[in-house]
């Protein structure tokens, strides 16, 4: 009896130590942001913070011609939020040499944070292949929406970031083998949204997005939306540790 007793509780005890690391990884469109010091962002993530947090994956979202492996980290400090992207690829398609154009159109990833969700106010940061951004603020009116560009973009409110390329030069329409982007976004940046600087136990509504040019736009994401990027209500959740 005695050991009938201690088999099922090993079991119940394994069933959820299983249920607890699927969920800091991504589960139920949930994923849990570990907690890190400051470090210094190099393009490589090569930081050894990142080894204390899983891969996220992300899925492609429409009938693109590339299945690319495309997958993120994130981890929060007392002064920011850490994104890591890992992005298999075989051409740079990225042309556009400077901040705050439209990325959109060519290789790039993506990152949208929805802090507080009484409010449809949501930060969004673009960078290409290249180590160009696009920080904006975005109010989005039941669909209607446009980005407002950060002002007085410098110092400790600016974000620090950097890309770095695998099997090739990093230079337009270079044949290569894949592309990797790391960037830090400071909280004095996303003032005044709600729920920053971010608690343990804090929740903010996020979303990850890539887009490739290869043959044509592929869309990856890591909470599928049914078109557009901006369907904040379909995002997911991070879960501040």
């Amino acid at each position: 009896m005695f050991d009938r007793l201690f088999i099922i509780s090993l079991l119940a005890g394994m069933s959820l130590l299983s249920c607890r690391t699927a969920a800091s990884e991504d589960s139920q469109g949930s994923v849990l942001v570990r907690k890190c010091t400051d470090f210094t962002v190099t393009g490589d993530g090569k930081s050894e913070n990142w080894s204390s947090t899983n891969w996220i994956m992300l899925g492609r979202q429409d009938q693109g011609k590339v299945d690319y492996r495309t997958r993120a980290k994130v981890l929060y400090s007392e002064t920011g939020i850490y994104f890591l992207f890992d992005c298999e690829d075989r051409k740079l398609t990225s042309t556009l040499k400077a901040d705050n154009l439209d990325l959109y159109t060519e290789d790039v990833v993506e990152v949208f944070l929805w802090t507080g969700e009484n409010f449809p106010v949501y930060f969004e940061y673009e960078i290409s292949p290249l180590d160009f951004e696009l920080p904006i603020i975005i109010p989005n009116n039941k669909g209607t929406f446009l980005g407002w560009l950060p002002w007085k973009y410098e110092g400790d409110r600016r974000v620090r970031h950097a890309t770095s390329v695998k099997g090739g030069m990093k230079e337009s329409g270079a044949a290569v083998k894949g592309w990797m982007a790391e960037f830090f976004i400071p909280y004095r940046l996303l003032t005044p949204l709600g729920n920053v600087p971010p608690v343990s136990g804090t929740k903010w509504r996020a979303n990850m997005y890539r887009i490739d040019y290869d043959q044509g736009p592929t869309h990856f994401s890591w909470q599928k939306t049914s078109g557009s990027f901006h369907e904040y209500q379909k995002f997911g959740t991070f879960i501040f540790e």
